[in-house]
């Protein structure tokens, strides 16, 4: 083995010092000049690491062996993923499991600052300090056992039940699920052959009993996938499909419909109860909820969702609130239908509220661009990838917005995961 540069190439082993840390998950070395994203490892080790893919100014590799462990590395909570196994057999879901958990919170932060600063273009002495905290218990309980919902893949030839090994589509039989939460252990069909089926979806709803859904070949959702269970986000139930989406950690819903009504709340006289408020991507209605419960009797928020199915139960979870709407719609589609709107729905809307919880690729360039146009006065943004929030960060800023909160909640333990909330307010 060597490590001249002519000779870099995949399948190589190369050693490393690894210095940084990128989103996803994976860290940064250099190589002779060449940047080298490696998993498996943290700032302040020294690795030896296996070429996975070279390209001319970047590679990706695997640690095979610590040469030399930063204090923050620990055992890792998951066997399966640990770097005991061959990297083809590593199982994915835990990337951050090798390190403890107040250290994957200062990755986390670390990760969140550089994107704002490079993608976001904030300086930082213009940034609003902030930390990516826990969720209640998770430091109590190492990080394990919040995941209430969990998929399992099949293998095609063998019918073996299991994870995708990291970055593959390759089932890895394993023993244990470390993050799920006790009431899926028993569902849990590990080590079992199930040849006719495609995935298995195990949920645990905090208000009814844990279920197994299954995904049979040809077909495209899980047998009973439309069905309704229900959550209990305080003292309010709320319907979801058993398919549907729903917050996986056990605590995420209620932490969530807490930083929301929260930030409604610290708007103070900036807050509108009447104006033309928006729940954009509003799934069943769980920010739309936060909001009004905080925003007094008068007010009205109308929830916009694509999926129907959603909308629906959106409906009825809202119903207890006499200005709510639950809408099926694209968002784009729906901001493009506002703009054409009377001169009198576009003051409203410049008054306005927007709740916004997109899917990982953010609001993009088209709907920042729309919520330009429309001007509301405030905007609550909650973003579950740290490069897309800072992408629409800079351009809402120089649309004449200032991020005046930020938050990080560290709702996925042991994986690169995280949420960000931040607070926007019109400068003008």
């Amino acid at each position: 083995m060597t490590n001249s540069a002519a000779a870099l190439e995949t399948g190589t082993e190369i050693t490393l010092e690894v210095t940084g840390i990128a989103h996803g998950g994976v860290a940064i070395a250099r190589h002779e000049g060449r940047v080298i994203f490696v998993h498996d490892t943290m700032p302040g080790e020294t690795v030896r690491a296996e070429l996975t893919e070279v390209k001319k100014n970047f590679a990706r590799a695997v640690t095979t062996e610590v040469l030399q462990a930063a204090p923050e590395r620990v055992p890792h909570i998951w066997h399966a993923a640990s770097i005991d196994r061959k990297p083809k057999w590593r199982a994915g879901g835990a990337e951050f499991g090798h390190i403890e958990l107040a250290a994957q919170r200062e990755l986390k932060t670390r990760v969140l600052t550089d994107a704002l600063q490079r993608q976001g273009k904030i300086a930082a002495s213009e940034m609003p300090e902030f930390e990516v905290l826990p969720l209640a218990g998770d430091d109590d309980a190492g990080g394990l056992g919040w995941r209430t919902r969990v998929r399992l893949q099949v293998d095609r030839e063998t019918g073996v039940v299991g994870p995708y090994a990291a970055r593959s589509h390759r089932v890895v039989p394993v023993t244990d699920l470390p993050l799920a939460v006790p009431e899926l252990l028993p569902l849990a069909p590990l080590g079992e052959s199930m040849p006719d089926v495609a995935a298995v979806d195990l949920i645990a709803p905090n208000s009814a009993d844990a279920r197994m859904l299954l995904t049979y070949h040809g077909e495209a959702a899980p047998v009973g996938a439309d069905d309704v269970v229900y959550e209990t986000v305080f003292d309010s139930e709320f319907q979801v499909r058993a398919g549907g989406f729903w917050q996986v950690h056990t605590g995420a819903a209620e932490r969530l419909y807490a930083e929301v009504a929260g930030a409604t709340a610290a708007l103070g006289e900036r807050l509108d109860p009447s104006a033309n408020n928006l729940d954009l991507y509003g799934g069943v209605g769980l920010l739309a909820a936060a909001f009004l419960d905080t925003a007094g009797e008068r007010a009205r928020i109308a929830s916009i969702e694509a999926v129907e199915s959603a909308t629906d139960l959106a409906a009825e979870n809202l119903s207890e609130f006499t200005g709510a709407q639950a809408l099926t719609a694209r968002t784009e589609d729906y901001l493009a239908d506002l703009l054409r709107g009377s001169a009198l729905t576009r003051e409203k809307l410049r008054r306005a509220t927007v709740v916004a919880d997109p899917p990982r690729s953010g609001l993009g360039v088209k709907t920042v661009a729309q919520l330009l146009e429309l001007q509301p006065a405030n905007l609550i943004y909650v973003a579950c990838d740290p490069v897309a929030f800072a992408r629409d960060t800079q351009l809402l800023q120089t649309g004449g917005y200032t991020l005046v909160e930020l938050r990080g909640l560290d709702m996925f333990p042991h994986t690169h995961h995280f949420e960000t909330i931040g607070l926007f307010l019109r400068d003008n």
